[in-house]
């Protein structure tokens, strides 16, 4: 049933001394404005879990309707996610930050809770950034990547009446 529940897609990167470290989410959402925080949920079997306990700072990189590859490539169990064909670039506090997205955030660990078999990860975001994309978001529903497609708005005469 909750495979019905449309979700926004990101993918959550880390660096660390072994080199970058990501994976898909369709679990994210703002959880807090004051102070500014976020959260996900991670799978206690992802090989990134570790590194996202022990990091400093964890990056959102929201993802733009043409990704679906990207969000398929970081949701997969591959050795080397940022290999090519994955593009991308340190940031802001040296975080990965993946080409073509629409946003990106830096966050600090606030709290990591564990709950039954997935750990809720909270963020205080200290860094937002849009990144000049004005495509749809990337969606995941029904086990498939998507876009939004707005309803079409109604004439203002019929909201008169």
């Amino acid at each position: 049933m909750l495979a019905r529940h449309a979700a926004g897609v990101v993918v959550i990167t880390v660096a660390d001394g072994g080199g970058p470290a990501g994976l898909t989410v369709t679990s994210f959402t703002s959880a807090s404005l004051r102070p500014p925080l976020v959260s996900c949920w991670v799978d206690e079997r992802s090989e990134t879990l570790p590194k996202l306990r022990s990091a400093g700072l964890f990056a959102v990189n929201i993802l733009s309707g043409g990704q679906p590859e990207t969000a398929a490539r970081f949701a997969g169990r591959r050795a080397d996610r940022f290999a090519p064909p994955t593009r991308w670039r340190p940031g802001p506090y040296g975080l990965p930050v993946l080409d073509g997205i629409a946003a990106f955030l830096a966050c600090r660990p606030h709290s990591i809770l564990k709950a039954g078999d997935h750990h809720l990860i909270l963020g205080l975001v200290v860094h937002a950034e849009a990144l000049g994309r004005t495509d749809d978001p990337l969606l995941y529903h029904h086990g498939a990547y998507g876009r939004f497609l707005p309803a079409p708005s109604e004439p203002a005469a019929a909201h008169e009446r």
